[in-house]
This record gives C-alpha cells, structure tokens and sequence, in this order.
C-alpha cells in the first residue's frame, strides 16, 4: 500500500510482501488512521481523507467454493480436497491435447495501480499471469519440483483498465498441476474479495504414518481457511508447515512420542488436536520379503518420458524385484538421496511408502536404483564409501526399500564401490537385496571393474541382470562376434559372467520391454524365453550352446515396467510366467 505525506510529493511504500502481514498492518492502519482523523491530521491529499487499504482482489482464491468465480478451458479444471497448500481445497489443472488446462478470472482492479500477483502451486510447468492490464502484461512459471512452491510478479494497470484476467495453466503433454491461494493483492477495485479470515478450526484426523528409528510420519486433514500448521511434540513446537503432513525427525529409536497439530492464518491459531502417539522403530528396517529361486526385474520410472505413468500399486504382479529409478546425488561425494516426482502423480510421499509396505507384503522386492543414463554417484574414496553406505541406509529405514540396484553407468571404482556395499549390508543384514545393471561392455571379461566389484561382493550380491540393449555386436565366451537381437547374443554373453565366477543364481538376462524402451536391442519375449531355456535346459538354443546348463539361472529383467505398461504388458505376461516355470 503507499500512503501520500501531506508534506512530500514521494510515496512511502508499506511492506506487502505477505498476505498475513498485510491484513494485520490493515487493521493497525485503520485504528491509526481514526486516530488521525480524530486529531484533524489529514491525509493522502485532503483534511480527513485517507486511501482505502490493499486487498487480495481475487474472489474464492482458495477454491473454498469449489471453482465458483474461475473458469476453466475444457472442463479442464477441478476443485479438490488433496492436496491442498492452505484451507480444504486446491484447483486442480489436468492438460489434454491441445489444452493446457488454462483457469481464469476476471478482477477489478483500480487504474494507474500496483498489484502483487502470486499462487501457491504443485506440479512440473506451471504458469501464473496477467492480461489486460492496460500496460505490460506479465506471467512466470516453474519447471516444478516436489511439494508446493509460491509463484510471484507483478504489474502495473492502464490509465481507464478496471478489470484484468488473472490466470494459471500447466502445459502440454505434462500431467495434472495444483493452485492454490492465488492472490492479486493492492488497492481495493471494488468488486470485492475473498472476507478477512476467521481463525481456522482444529484440524481432525491426525494420523501416524510411516515410522523409522529416527523419525515419524504425520498426516492429517485441511483445516477450512487455514494457511500454515503448526506441529506439537509432546507439547513443543517442532515445526511449522503449510501442507496436511509432515515428517518429524532427530528422534530416539524405540521411543514414544505424542503428536499433535494446529492450524493457523492471518486471524490466529486453532486448538491443537487430539494426541496420537507414535513409536520409533528399533533401527532395524525388517527383512524384506525372499527373493524367490527365479525372479522377474523390474524397472520403475519416477519421471514421465512418454511411457505409461504409474504407481508402483499398479506394476505388474509378475515382477518379484521392483527398482524404483533413480536415486539422486548430493552435493557431498557418495551421498545419495530421492525425491518422488510430481509428475508420478503421488499425493503424498506417505502414500508411495505405503505402497512400498503393500508391495512387500505380497512378497515383492522394492529396491531403489543408483545411477542410470543421466544420473551418477562417485565413490573414489573412504569417506566416499561411508557416506553412500549411510545415505542409502537411511533410505532403506525412511521408505521401507529392500536394498539398492547399482546402474552407474559412467565408469566405476571397485575398491571403493565394494567398500560402501559392504558398509551397508553391515548396516542393513542379511537379507539386503543387492542386484547391479552393467552395460555389456562392462562384463566382457572379469578383469573390468564391474565384474571385479560383483566377485568381491558375490557372497551378498543378488543377481547381476546385464543390459543386452544399446550395445551393438559382442564377444561371447567362444571368443566368437554375436549381433543384438538373437538368441546366441543372449546366450553366448551370459556365458561369461556364468563362467567367469558367478553362481548362476546371480545371473539374469536385461533386455527392453518393447522398442520404444531403448535405442537399439529389443527382442522378442519369445527369443528371451528360448535363451532362458538354453541356459536351463539346453533346449532351443541357436549355433552357440553353451558346454553344459545352469537350473538355478535367476531370471531375467526389463526396462521398464512403464513401457511394459505402454504396450499392454505383453513382456511380463509372457516372460514372467517362463521365469517362474524355470527348473
């Protein structure tokens, strides 16, 4: 807000910067301002004359009341209950085709003024702008990232502009996005706002969730009208969040805890809730489910790249070993973290750990994947080692994965590699699952470090399902060049790592789901059954047989369970049933 000195022809400008700050400062203006005029002071231009305090001019800015005030392109957009960043409602955008799911209103606005512009919102590219301003009209965006972020601009009105359109929109071929909160806040336009707020009732429904030896998961209900929660541990605040979850963390193993939360905006702050107690785990992370004698690999994508989205409740039952990819790289060497993409559509980083914990219960293996094309992780060092051990440990404990799958694909040290998975099947017991995806070039013979590192670890390795994609032609273990595409291609390179030092158990046959899953390399499911056959019961094998069979072969594996997906699950039916009918 500026406010005119009857003394100086310059503006002062009063801090707007927050929504909060601003309807506190417009109820201390207005006790000044009474204060002023009844002194005879005047101001902003004349003996008791004052300006009108800024408001937030847009109307069912929070999505309160559904998408009254907001039109959307297409029936594109929805008013939903999760998630939320403030009150009981977000907008939710869904692109299709050559709709962006663009949402819209029209506000009144005073000319010649200022006003802020900003939303809260979730997703990959989403955008917030203005038009008909009367000047320049004005939009920004974000890429996108995980959990809510505020978008922010501003603009100037036209001489005789009394209304502009303010709006947000996703983008093409990008999945659902959320707004939330949307403000166009400066001098009143006089088609009314959204009303002062009420403090927020007490926010019902608190819930524990996801629990390690070191920190609790919450989630709870939206408090109507409420902008932020505030998080209770036994009594004390320990954090403050403008979502409906929250992880606690820096707590004692095999200790309880009460919970609570309470729900705030600019009018103040709700009761706290109701107490729930939640219990710490003994640092141990519980065996995962056996990984059965022959086992089906699958990949799963946490990024959208055309093929089918999915959650991992939706992956196909015939994969036992499920790698979520990728696991992200810190700024420290060897550490590792990861984060859910939006664009997978998850609610909730509780709901795809509970996922994991549905997954495990019905025998299947979640791991979490290390590297893959673009990712990489460096481990060249002691403290290297010991941090990718931690990191990935605490991984393990916080979302419940099984073990890890190595994919570094940008060139390894195996001294130091072996070191950290040593350090983490210390940390994580006997029956961490440990598999590895080398390119074929990396197992050609067993002086490469991959092979080196799968040998010093082999008494807790997995399985080794090598890439038999995007590679060109090979040697196989008679010395002899075999082509992509063949059954001899299959087999004549699984004969090396089954005659260079593994047990057969470790050893499974990677090939791509359907041909948009990689370059170059796709077979038929049928040729993978015939290799696996060869290599288990010497039966429709090509030119190369292999000098004697390998029953206990582990499997075979796919990139991914996405292009799986995309074409109807035709490698997984196919294959998977081949898999478990192995001798």
């Amino acid at each position: 807000m500026y406010v005119l000195l009857p003394d100086s022809p310059r503006r002062q400008q009063v801090d707007r910067t927050t929504h909060t700050g601003t309807r506190r400062r417009r109820r201390w203006l207005g006790g000044v301002l009474a204060l002023a005029m009844g002194a005879g002071l005047g101001l902003a231009g004349g003996a008791g004359t004052a300006l009108a305090a800024d408001v937030n001019n847009a109307k069912n800015a929070g999505f309160e009341s559904g998408l009254a005030n907001w039109t959307c392109t297409g029936g594109s957009g929805v008013a939903v209950s999760s998630p939320v960043h403030g009150g009981g409602a977000a907008l939710k955008g869904t692109p299709s085709g050559q709709d962006n799911a663009k949402c819209s209103q029209t506000v009144a606005v005073k000319p010649n003024s200022t006003y802020q512009l900003s939303a809260w919102v979730q997703g990959s590219y989403v955008y917030l702008g203005a038009s008909g301003t009367g000047t320049s009209d004005v939009s920004t965006w974000t890429p996108g990232g995980t959990g809510w972020s505020q978008l922010t601009t501003s603009f100037t009105t036209g001489a005789s502009t009394t209304s502009v359109t303010v709006y947000t929109h996703g983008w093409y071929g990008q999945a659902a996005y959320y707004a939330d909160d949307i403000s166009v806040f400066g001098p009143d336009g006089g088609g009314g706002g959204d009303p002062d707020p009420v403090v927020p009732p007490t926010p019902g429904g608190l819930a524990v969730g996801a629990v390690t030896s070191s920190s609790v998961a919450l989630s709870w209900n939206g408090s109507s009208g409420a902008t932020g929660y505030k998080v209770f541990r036994n009594g004390t605040q320990v954090q403050s969040v403008t979502g409906t979850s929250a992880t606690v963390t820096g707590l004692a193993a095999s200790t309880s805890y009460q919970f609570q939360v309470s729900a705030t905006n600019a009018a103040g702050e709700s009761a706290k809730s109701a107490a729930v107690t939640g219990t710490t785990s003994n640092g141990n992370p519980g065996p995962g489910p056996e990984v059965p004698r022959h086992a089906l690999t699958g990949y799963w994508q946490n990024f959208n790249n055309g093929a089918t989205v999915q959650k991992l409740r939706n992956v196909q039952s015939q994969y036992d070993i499920i790698a979520v990819s990728f696991a992200d790289s810190t700024a420290t060497p060897g550490e590792i973290t990861f984060n859910l993409d939006p664009a997978v559509g998850y609610g909730s980083v509780d709901e795809f750990k509970s996922d994991i914990a549905a997954k495990k219960s019905a025998g299947k293996s979640v791991i979490l994947s290390v590297g893959g094309e673009r990712g990489n992780v460096t481990i060249n060092s002691d403290a290297s080692a010991t941090a990718f051990a931690n990191s990935a440990y605490a991984l393990m404990q916080s979302y419940g994965f099984s073990g890890v799958d190595i994919d570094l694909e940008h060139g390894i040290n195996s001294t130091y590699l072996t070191k950290a998975l040593r350090q983490l099947s210390q940390k994580a017991g006997s029956s961490m699952v440990l598999t590895m995806a080398p390119q074929t070039i990396d197992m050609q013979n067993t002086g490469t470090e991959y092979f080196k590192t799968a040998l010093a670890v082999k008494d807790i390795l997995t399985v080794v399902n090598m890439q038999y994609y995007n590679s060109g032609s090979m040697l196989g273990c008679d010395g002899q060049v075999y082509s992509q595409g063949s059954v001899n291609f299959l087999t004549a390179l699984a004969c090396i790592q089954l005659e260079g030092g593994l047990d057969p158990s470790q050893v499974g046959l990677g090939v791509p789901a359907s041909p948009s899953g990689a370059g170059s390399g796709y077979v038929d499911p049928q040729i993978v059954k015939n290799a696996l056959d060869c290599l288990t019961r010497g039966t429709n094998c090509g030119s190369f047989r292999p000098s004697r069979t390998y029953p206990t072969l582990r499997g075979a594996m796919t990139w991914s369970t996405n292009w799986d997906a995309t074409a109807g699950n035709a490698w997984s039916n196919a294959v998977g049933p081949h898999v478990h009918s192995l001798p």
